[in-house]
């Protein structure tokens, strides 16, 4: 018996089409970033096309690398000299497909990184706001606080964040944003957020959480994203009858 396939044009197609990758308006190319084999048996996940990453979907015998950070990104130099020839060397030495979706991935109702993350938290988005409709908010549970919604995070995600706690107000909405959505603080504040999620914190949001009380955590950037992908793959695979393996490479960023 032959094992099951996919065509990659058709799985990119669906891809596509599942995530509506064509509305966003984003940093780099979504969907097929670097071409491999037509068919498609075993997908990879992960977060960062990294070559730790390709290297280990090499091992592991992937036909497509589905990832969150994928290798082009605006305003890149375009040459493919150093590191950005090492890791599309390695690709196109084993047909390997990279496909790479940005903030389609993040945004996506079910599969994205928010969705997901917010599941692992146990929170549920009733909401969204911010640019292009990224950032989730929603009702926690009665009660709880924010000591908890940390340790909460620190069990889930097997670190703990950086948190600005705010003026201790009870914590009535909660929103969040994975990845480098800093800047998603503001607006997550003008939706009536009591405390804010997020990837990674700069040096202005710190003075925010202070002046304005409302809490500010920061959980880590890859730490917030790996939940996406692996998601969307598992999916993709069991619509499909395909193998599908999650690889986490670890970033302490």
């Amino acid at each position: 018996m032959s094992t099951p396939m996919i065509d990659r044009d058709l799985l990119v197609r669906h891809l596509d089409e599942q995530l509506e990758a064509a509305r966003f308006k984003d940093y780099g190319p979504n969907g097929l970033q670097v071409e491999g084999k037509r068919e498609i048996r075993k997908i990879v996940s992960g977060v960062t096309a990294s070559k730790a990453l390709i290297d280990a979907a090499i091992a592991a015998g992937a036909d497509a690398l589905l990832v969150h950070h994928g290798l082009f990104w605006r305003g890149m130099d375009g040459r493919v000299t150093g590191w950005m020839k090492e890791r599309i060397a390695a690709l196109l030495r084993h047909d390997i497909n990279l496909i790479a979706y940005h903030l389609p991935l993040d945004a996506h109702a079910q599969w994205g990184n928010n969705a997901q993350w917010g599941q692992k938290l146990g929170l549920q988005a009733d909401a969204r706001f911010g640019e292009q409709n990224l950032g989730f908010i929603g009702t926690p549970e009665a009660g709880l606080t924010l000591d908890t919604l940390i340790e909460r995070v620190g069990h889930a995600m097997g670190r703990a964040p950086i948190a600005i706690k705010g003026d201790g107000r009870p914590l009535r909405r909660v929103a969040w944003c994975s990845g480098g959505a800093q800047s998603y603080f503001e607006p997550a504040m003008a939706a009536g957020a009591d405390v804010f999620l997020t990837g990674e914190i700069s040096e202005p949001q710190a003075h925010l959480a202070r002046e304005t009380g409302v809490a500010f955590l920061a959980c880590g950037h890859h730490a917030s994203e790996r939940y996406g992908a692996p998601a969307l793959a598992q999916a993709v695979a069991e619509q499909w009858g395909l193998a599908h393996e999650f690889i986490d490479i670890d970033n302490p960023a």
